[in-house]
């Protein structure tokens, strides 16, 4: 399996290689939800059965099949859990945004790794953006975007302040469209993501809402 091969597999699953690192000896490449990962999987028996954990379900079976015997990891196994952060990082396409959380230079904050795939092979890196798309984000909306100050870069996301401002009548809007610093980051709005998929996530981070 080669890089292009990958990319064309994702492509058929709603997911796509957001980015890569090699060493010497193999390349760690890292796929997440594509713009049109949801309409892929509600498609699927994993969106459909009413067990738990459907979307890292779907990942795990979609990912493992494209990897045909190479050697996978996925951030919901654990502990102990993968470092994708720092993975991220190196990649060349994510950087800490002002906010605190990872931005990427298609995705913007609307990151959702769901697995990585381990390539016995080196790969040359990709011709990324050099800088942060934060870099040149003249107004930074993601920064005064949350309601409740939860998220910034200078201090850990705050997430009891967060989940008790989603338990209030106000919070509705951040429930049904997600997060709304992730949704005001210009390059997260072109990346098109459904409002079903975000306010799904969100109903998994606070099922009691």
């Amino acid at each position: 399996m080669n890089l292009g091969t990958l990319k064309t597999a994702c492509a058929a699953h709603g997911l796509f290689v957001m980015g890569h690192l090699s060493d010497d000896e193999n390349t760690l490449v890292l796929i997440g939800a594509d713009a049109g990962f949801w309409d892929a999987f509600t498609q699927n028996a994993e969106f459909k059965d009413g067990m738990k954990n459907p979307i890292d379900r779907y990942s795990k079976r979609v990912i493992e099949g494209m990897a045909d015997g190479a050697v996978t990891h996925f951030p919901s196994d654990g502990p102990p859990y993968d470092p994708f952060i720092a993975w991220a990082l190196k990649s060349g396409r994510f950087w800490q945004s002002p906010t605190g959380m990872m931005v990427h230079d298609t995705a913007g904050l609307m990151i959702s790794i769901r697995g990585a795939i381990r390539l016995p092979q080196t790969i040359a890196a990709s011709h990324a953006p050099k800088t942060s798309p934060c870099d040149s984000c003249e107004t930074r909306p993601c920064v005064t975007a949350c309601p409740v100050g939860a998220l910034n870069a200078v201090s850990f996301y705050d997430v009891p302040k967060c989940k008790a401002y989603l338990d209030t009548p106000a919070g509705g809007d951040c429930m049904d469209r997600g997060c709304m610093a992730r949704c005001a980051c210009p390059v997260s709005q072109t990346f098109n993501r459904p409002d079903a998929q975000s306010a799904f996530h969100m109903k998994a981070f606070n099922p009691n809402k």
